[in-house]
């Protein structure tokens, strides 16, 4: 109990340190396992998925429009930030409806019209049943955040039961995985004054939209060359 108080006080301090939470915490610790190996299990089948996208593309196309596949499951300190945050119970339930990124996939990918072109086969497979879309390419955050966001829900086949799994799915060129990676490095537990953040965060918006503009640059050169290709 000391050690596990000891591990969680720096993050969330006295209004989660109760004995009674910890308790709570201590007890659910074989069933939240259970459910953290139902997420990898559904991450996994989604993984599976654009493998599989990827080896047809290349087939088809000559190509790999997938650069990388990164996964991740949240963390239980993460989830109960979020938790938190909502204001709401440290319950499974609670995760299973509220909490919709526990299981995460990343796919980057070489051009913008990867993305989309990806997203709709994923989408058109029988198995998966959209939640929530969220462009932020189309329509990119206040600080040049560009990304296009699925949640879908994939069934998982277990020994006795199926079980309906979200999964946040984030798909992004290389260019917007470099700045998204170089932007939380840059802004993470940074003290800056507030006249210096405004000034960089208006640095950052703009190599974001140069980003932009050299992706869709390198997409036309792309599908130029294409058209020779096919002539040849």
């Amino acid at each position: 109990m000391r050690k596990l108080k000891e591990r969680l006080w720096p993050r969330f301090g006295k209004r989660v340190m109760s004995d009674a939470f910890l308790d709570k915490f201590q007890e659910s610790t074989l069933p939240f396992a259970t459910l953290m190996t139902y997420y990898k299990c559904a991450m996994m089948e989604i993984e599976t998925k654009f493998k599989v996208l990827n080896e047809e593309f290349a087939l088809q196309y000559d190509r790999n429009p997938i650069e990388s596949i990164k996964t991740r499951i949240k963390s239980p300190d993460g989830i109960v930030r979020k938790l938190r945050k909502k204001n709401l119970p440290l319950t499974l339930a609670t995760i299973e409806e509220h909490i919709t990124d526990v299981a995460g996939i990343r796919v980057v990918c070489s051009f913008p019209e990867d993305i989309y072109r990806l997203a709709d086969c994923l989408l058109k497979q029988d198995d998966i049943t959209l939640v929530e879309r969220q462009d932020y390419i189309e329509n990119p955050k206040t600080s040049g955040y560009r990304s296009l966001h699925l949640i879908v829900s994939v069934p998982i086949f277990l020994a006795d039961e199926k079980r309906l799994m979200k999964v946040e799915v984030q798909l992004r060129t290389i260019a917007m995985d470099f700045w998204a990676s170089l932007d939380h490095k840059l802004r993470y537990k940074k003290n800056v004054p507030a006249e210096d953040a405004q000034k960089l965060s208006a640095e950052l918006k703009e190599c974001a939209e140069l980003s932009a503009v050299l992706d869709l640059r390198m997409e036309t050169i792309k599908n130029r060359l294409a058209k020779y290709t096919e002539s040849s």
